[in-house]
C-alpha cells in the first residue's frame, strides 16, 4: 500500500510517498481502507520535533473510510462499514495511508450526511472541542463562551458545539472570518488584530484556548470566579493551574484522546444539523508537504484534507 513516512525531522519536504506492507488487524481491531484524512497541527508538532513519540513516524491520526476486514473479538463493526475516527493518539496511528488497523472503540459509524472528506476532519478536532468543552467544562445553557481562533479546526466546530450547548458564544478570528464565525452561530466575534478581547472581555464562564503563549494569561483575567480555561496548545500550559487558582479560578491542560461515544456524540449532532464541518482546501495523498505549508499559515477556514 501507499503510505507517507519520513526519517527525520524538519520541514514538509522531510514527508515522503512510499510503499509498504499493508497490515493486519489484531484483536478487537479493524482494518480501514482509508478514503481520507485530516490534517492538523499535531501533525506538523511531531514532524518537526517527534512531540509526545520523540521520534520520526508515520503521521495521521483523522481518518473515514471503509472496514476492510475485522480482527478477533471485533464486533461493533463489519466489512462494509463506513467509519470515522482519531486512532491510538498519544501512540502513532499512522493515518496518512491508504489502510490503517485501528481498536474498533476507537471509530464510530459515519454520519450519512457527511461524505467521507468532511468526515476525515471531524474526529481529531472534534473530540478535541467536545472532551474540552463538554467533558471538562461541561458547558451549560446561558454560559458564556470564548473560542479563541474561532474560525479554525478545532474553533468552528467548538463554536457549534457550544451553541448546541446553548450557550452565549463570542469567537476571536480576523475580521476577514467574521462572517464565516457568525455563521456557525457564533453571537459575537473579536478581531483580535484590532481589539484587545482581555480589556473588552469580562465574567466569562469557559475561555477554549488552542493558541497558547501570552494568550492563556489574558485568558484568565476574561473569567469570573470559578470560570475555567481550558489550555490545548503546550503541556507548558500546566502552569496556568496553580496561576489560576491563586484567582479562584480555574485552568486545565488537555490532550485529546480517543473515544468512540464522544465520536457517536459528535455523530448525533451532525445527524440533527447542529454541527458541520468546514472544509478548506482537499489534496490527494501525493500533495502533503503543500497540504502542511497551507495548514501551517494558520489562515485556513475550517479543515486541510487528504484523500486516498
Amino acid at each position: 500500500m501507499r503510505a507517507i513516512e519520513q526519517d527525520r525531522f524538519g520541514g514538509p519536504d522531510v514527508l515522503k510517498l512510499v510503499e509498504v506492507d499493508r497490515p493486519e488487524p489484531g484483536a478487537a481491531e479493524v482494518l480501514v481502507r482509508v478514503h481520507a484524512v485530516g490534517v492538523n497541527p499535531t501533525d506538523f508538532w511531531h514532524r518537526e520535533t517527534g512531540g509526545l513519540l520523540g521520534r520520526p513516524v508515520r503521521l495521521g491520526w483523522d481518518l473515514s473510510g471503509v472496514v476492510e476486514a475485522v480482527g478477533v473479538g471485533a464486533a461493533l463493526f463489519r466489512p462494509g462499514d463506513e467509519v470515522f475516527g482519531m486512532p491510538r493518539l498519544p501512540q502513532a496511528a499512522g493515518t496518512y495511508a491508504e489502510y490503517v488497523t485501528a481498536p474498533s472503540r476507537h471509530l464510530a459509524r459515519k454520519p450519512a450526511g457527511l461524505s467521507h472528506v468532511e468526515a476525515a476532519g471531524l474526529g481529531l478536532a472534534g473530540l478535541t472541542a467536545w472532551q474540552a468543552l463538554v467533558d471538562i467544562a461541561d458547558v451549560r445553557p446561558g454560559q458564556r463562551v470564548l473560542v479563541h481562533a474561532a474560525a479554525g479546526g478545532v474553533g468552528h466546530l467548538a463554536v457549534q458545539i457550544a451553541k448546541a450547548r446553548g450557550a452565549h458564544v463570542i469567537g476571536t478570528a480576523s475580521a476577514a472570518k467574521h462572517a464565516f464565525v457568525r455563521g456557525l452561530g457564533a453571537d459575537e466575534v473579536i478581531d483580535y488584530t484590532m481589539t484587545d478581547f482581555a480589556d473588552r472581555l469580562h465574567d466569562l464562564d469557559v475561555v477554549l484556548d488552542s493558541i497558547g503563549g501570552e494568550y492563556g494569561p489574558r485568558s484568565l483575567r476574561t473569567l469570573r470566579p470559578d470560570g475555567i480555561l481550558v489550555a490545548l496548545a503546550s503541556p507548558a500550559e500546566t502552569y496556568l493551574e496553580e496561576e489560576a487558582a491563586r484567582h479562584g479560578k480555574r485552568a486545565r491542560f488537555m490532550i485529546v484522546e480517543p473515544d468512540g461515544a464522544g465520536l457517536t456524540s459528535l455523530a448525533g449532532l451532525v445527524d440533527t444539523e447542529q454541527l458541520r464541518v468546514e472544509v478548506d482546501t482537499v489534496l490527494p495523498l501525493e500533495q502533503v508537504a503543500k497540504a502542511h505549508e497551507i495548514g501551517q499559515t494558520g489562515r485556513t477556514k475550517g479543515k486541510v484534507i487528504l484523500t486516498l
